[in-house]
């Protein structure tokens, strides 16, 4: 039987060394969470390869170095609301959940059918109940919920969609993908001050699937 555990402490571990895991936080959350839970059956052996897996939906479940660049990057704290864009596998969920924490909230939403049923499966299985997953059109954001700490656009969009800025929170932060629907895209933070001025940062290229929606790509 494999051992995933172990295959688990040796990533993070790695991800230590080179530099992407970087807080206790984000470490002890990788740690937690079990990545096999998020990861097609057949795909389980690989689940603690350092790159991106298919999903079903036609979507994917990032490498392990991307969940820890983008968790290092959202600053996420205690008690912080947060919203992921393209929640897939649910797997950013769990990590931020246990960031957050019980008096935190932590809402993913994706507009795939087949990969939201998927999500939610991997999220009961692993036993996150209090999370919030929900179909739906991701890019007009989730006003009834709004304002959030942070907001995660885990897909490749045009720009980052103007109704996310208006929900993000004075001093929030927006992680998103920002570029056309396959290649040539960024990994782009935008933080909210506290005079509601949008300062926007070019991190990283990245390859995302296209996000889908009213602000995603046709």
């Amino acid at each position: 039987m494999m051992d995933f555990k172990e295959q688990r402490e040796r990533i993070v571990e790695s991800l230590e060394r080179i530099g992407y895991v970087k807080s206790p936080a984000v470490k002890k959350a990788m740690l937690k969470v079990r990545r096999e839970n998020f990861v097609p059956s057949e795909s389980s052996e690989n689940a603690y390869l350092d790159t991106p897996l298919p999903i079903p939906g036609n979507a994917t479940i990032s490498a392990p170095h991307m969940h820890a660049i983008s968790l290092e990057t959202l600053k996420l704290k205690p008690e912080d609301k947060f919203l992921e864009i393209g929640a897939g596998s649910g797997i950013m969920q769990a990590y931020v959940y246990e960031i957050v924490g019980k008096k935190g909230k932590v809402i993913g939403i994706e507009i795939n059918k087949e990969t939201y049923e998927f999500g939610m499966k991997n999220l009961e299985r692993a036993g996150y109940t209090n999370i919030r997953f929900i179909i739906g059109d991701g890019s007009e954001g989730l006003g009834e919920e709004a304002p959030f700490d942070k907001i995660l656009v885990s897909a490749a969009c045009p720009d980052i969609p103007k109704p996310l800025i208006k929900q993000l929170k004075q001093d929030g932060i927006i992680l998103a993908v920002v570029g056309s629907a396959y290649g040539d895209q960024q990994l782009v933070s935008l933080t909210k001050s506290r005079e509601g001025k949008s300062v926007r940062k070019n991190l990283l290229p990245v390859i995302f699937v296209p996000l889908k929606g009213k602000y995603g790509w046709k």
